[in-house]
């Protein structure tokens, strides 16, 4: 399955295809070029940000609880596990989400240090503020390179590793402190090496793809059709690049240093990004400890005193048209608040990742994009998108609209923390079952996964 296009100017060429030769979308692609040079190197009431005004938006009530014991009414879809725990694998540690889910550690955020800023940010261009369902805007392709780097992959990562003990990028961050929100399968490599931890994700594996609809009563088809969940993934996470890039200006923000994955190799222009690599001591009772976070942002803007934030994009989509009717195109503008308090309810989960990505990220905005699907109007044609209007929230508030306890967060990234520095040296799999409300770590054989990419 692989996104592809046929032309240069819109999206409405956008068509998901099934071949008999498995093809890579453009992520994967980057991803790929860049793993290939990795073994030549060295080992309530919110004020809008926009208007200063204060809204209101519905509250999802059942936010809050933990409903792995109440999701037996979801349709029977077969998920499929984020890597086979083969035999040789040995059970460390297990923990379930009701262990974890009143955990609370506070932590002030005045403690987090810049250590490294790096990359080039693009202003935002508030003309798509304006936009609404009666001045739509096709979503456009832009082609532009976005890279997904490890940990152990980044030369940065390795410069700073005197400086701390936890060593991670914020998507593994988010992952691991969203856990109990989370439905799907997942996994992370862990490495201990002497006093250090090091979180990476899997090569070519689909942890940098959009989940869709995780949280909601009933899932997409595992397989089959145009909105089975790869597909909708694929559409999901080819949708957030593509809408992240084209609602930016020309005018750059460089900072000190360049982005440290680029390479003169590279065709396609690179996206809009910065990374930020942050220092930041993770107290709570035991010994502690110090985390190394490479963050992302994706934009720049000014507010009305003419100050820069720092800001991040997100596309939300709609995907199942009702007999080929968009509701939010006929609801968005005047029930943006329903709206959305469904997408709290059905991507939950993505939209918490987000939040905390955000807030480790030091991002002043958090802004989401809607768009929904374009129907062909003939059968040779495929399908489209349309961007339909803007939302912008503060990060810490957008949190508290979705019930997303930082405090919690932090305590779940503490005890995780902790279970692996418990461990012997060696490589480790963090686990998260599909369905299932508990989290495993295995200890694997130093060659695991390694062997399957040569």
């Amino acid at each position: 399955v692989s996104t592809q296009s046929t032309g240069d100017e819109d999206e409405s060429s956008f068509q998901l295809v099934d071949t008999s030769k498995p093809q890579r979308s453009l992520y994967q692609r980057s991803r790929a070029r860049y793993q290939n040079r990795r073994n030549q190197r060295p080992t309530q009431r919110v004020q809008d940000p926009k208007t200063g005004r204060m809204t209101v938006i519905p509250r999802y009530n059942n936010m809050r609880r933990n409903n792995w014991n109440n999701r037996d009414n979801k349709s029977q879809v077969k998920l499929k596990s984020s890597v086979e725990v083969r035999k040789d694998w040995e059970l460390q540690v297990e923990i379930e989400f009701s262990q974890i889910s009143k955990l609370h550690l506070s932590y002030p955020e005045k403690d987090i240090t810049n250590l490294v800023e790096c990359g080039t940010l693009e202003h935002y261009d508030k003309r798509y503020d304006r936009i609404t369902t009666k001045a739509e805007r096709p979503l456009q392709i832009s082609n532009r390179l976005f890279h997904y780097v490890s940990t152990t992959d980044d030369p940065i990562i390795r410069e700073l590793v005197k400086e701390g003990h936890v060593f991670a990028t914020d998507s593994i961050l988010a992952t691991i402190m969203t856990c109990p929100r989370s439905y799907y399968s997942w996994d992370i490599i862990i490495q201990r090496v002497g006093s250090r931890l090091f979180l990476d994700k899997r090569d070519d594996s689909d942890f940098d793809l959009l989940t869709v609809n995780e949280t909601a009563n009933e899932l997409p088809a595992s397989e089959g059709g145009s909105n089975s969940l790869n597909k909708l993934s694929l559409e999901a996470t080819f949708i957030n690049q593509n809408f992240s890039q084209q609602c930016l200006k020309r005018e750059q923000k460089h900072f000190k240093r360049p982005n440290p994955f680029l390479n003169d190799e590279d065709d396609n222009e690179p996206s809009s990004v910065a990374y930020r690599y942050r220092k930041i001591p993770l107290a709570g009772p035991g010994e502690p400890y110090t985390l190394i976070c490479r963050t992302e942002v994706d934009a720049v803007t000014t507010n009305a005193s003419g100050e820069e934030q720092l800001m991040n994009i997100k596309a939300l989509n709609e995907w199942d048209l009702k007999a080929g009717a968009s509701e939010w195109r006929q609801k968005l503008d005047t029930q943006r608040g329903d709206i959305l308090t469904t997408e709290m309810k059905n991507n939950k989960c993505k939209l918490a990742k987000w939040t905390v990505s955000s807030i480790l990220a030091g991002a002043d905005l958090l802004k989401f994009g809607y768009v929904t699907r374009s129907m062909p109007r003939s059968s040779g044609e495929s399908i489209g998108h349309s961007i339909l209007g803007t939302q912008q929230f503060y990060p810490k508030q957008f949190a508290a609209q979705i019930s997303l306890d930082m405090n919690n967060a932090w305590g779940i990234l503490r005890v995780i923390v902790d279970k692996c520095m418990q461990l012997k040296d060696g490589k480790y799999v963090l686990y998260k079952e599909p369905s299932k409300g508990v989290l495993r770590i295995y200890k694997v054989p130093l060659n695991t996964f390694e062997e399957d990419n040569e």
